[in-house]
C-alpha cells in the first residue's frame, strides 16, 4: 500500500471493498473502486452495475465519464489533472486523489509531512522526476527515455491530436533540458564548465553621484595639465568640458540634373 498515508489507509479497509487496494496507480486506474467508494456515501446516484471492472482503455473512460458526470452534479472540487493523472498511471496521482476524496467525504483535513514544505501554489508533478534524482548522473535518463517514461501510450489512444501530443513531448524536452542545466550549474567540475569572460572579470561597484571617477595622478598622467591648473582647484579637480566640434569635415558636391523636356520633345520611333 506504498504512497498512502496511514489515515488514508484505515479509513479505505474500513469501507470493505470488493479487493484491497494495494497499488493505488493500478487499481484505481479504471475507475471502478473509485465508483465503489462514492457508493457508500451517495447510494442512490451511484449504482455498480453501470461500472465495468475492466482494464481496456473503453472500460476506464466509460467508468470516469460516469464518474465526471457525478462529481460535476455534485460540485465536488476535484481536478481535472488528478482524473487524467490517474487514468493514464502518472506517478503520485492516484494516492493524491484518495487523499482529495478522504478529505471531501470524512471532512477531515489531511496534510502530510512533504505537503508543509512546499509553498501553497505548488502544482502536483506527475512525472518521474523523485525517482531520477535518487538515481547516479550516469544512470538518469535521456531526453528519449524522458519522453517514454512521462507520456503515456494511452494519452495519445484517448486525444490522437498530433498537436496536442507534440506539445507535451515538446514541455517533457523542455523540463529535462532545464534539469540538465541546473545539474551543470550544481557541478561545474564533473561537467567541466569553465568561468566565462563576464564572471572572470572584476567587478567594482558603480561610483556613487558625488564621488569622482579619476584622481590626481591619473588625472596629471593622461591629461598633461596641473591639477592646480583645473576647475575646482587641486584638492578637488573637476574633469575638463568635452569639445563639442564636429571632428568631420563635409564636402558639398554638385550633381548636375538632366533636362527632362529634351526627353519629352524626343520624336517616337515607329510613328
Amino acid at each position: 500500500m506504498s504512497g498512502l498515508p496511514r489515515e488514508v489507509l484505515k479509513w479505505i479497509q474500513s469501507l470493505d471493498l470488493t479487493w484491497q487496494i494495494k497499488q493505488p496507480k493500478w487499481d484505481l486506474t479504471n475507475g471502478y473502486l473509485v465508483a465503489e467508494i462514492f457508493s457508500w456515501y451517495f447510494p442512490q446516484d451511484i449504482q455498480m452495475h453501470s461500472y465495468n471492472n475492466g482494464t481496456s482503455l473503453d472500460s476506464k473512460l466509460k467508468n470516469w465519464s460516469l464518474l465526471k458526470l457525478f462529481i460535476k452534479r455534485h460540485k465536488l472540487e476535484i481536478p481535472d489533472e488528478l482524473v487524467e493523472g490517474t487514468i493514464h498511471c502518472k506517478e503520485g496521482a492516484a494516492a493524491l486523489l484518495c487523499e482529495k476524496i478522504y478529505e471531501m467525504l470524512t471532512n477531515r483535513k489531511w496534510v502530510s509531512v512533504s505537503s508543509k514544505k512546499v509553498p501553497p501554489e505548488y502544482e502536483p508533478d506527475f512525472t518521474d522526476r523523485a525517482y531520477q534524482n535518487q538515481l547516479p548522473m550516469h544512470a538518469r535518463s535521456t531526453a528519449s527515455k524522458s519522453i517514454k517514461n512521462n507520456l503515456r501510450i494511452t494519452e495519445t489512444m484517448a486525444d490522437p491530436n498530433l498537436i496536442l501530443s507534440a506539445q507535451k513531448s515538446q514541455k517533457i524536452i523542455n523540463d529535462h533540458i532545464q534539469h540538465r542545466q541546473q545539474e551543470r550549474a550544481e557541478n561545474p567540475a564533473r561537467f567541466n564548465v569553465k568561468p566565462t569572460l563576464g564572471e572572470r572579470c572584476l567587478r567594482r561597484p558603480p561610483p556613487t553621484p558625488g564621488q569622482t571617477t579619476f584622481d590626481k595622478d591619473s588625472t596629471q598622467h593622461t591629461l598633461g595639465v596641473d591639477p592646480s591648473q583645473l576647475p575646482g582647484g587641486e584638492d578637488n579637480p573637476l574633469p575638463l568640458p568635452i569639445s563639442r566640434e564636429q571632428s568631420v569635415q563635409f564636402k558639398e558636391v554638385q550633381v548636375n540634373q538632366l533636362d527632362k523636356t529634351a526627353m519629352y520633345n524626343m520624336p517616337v520611333q515607329g510613328c
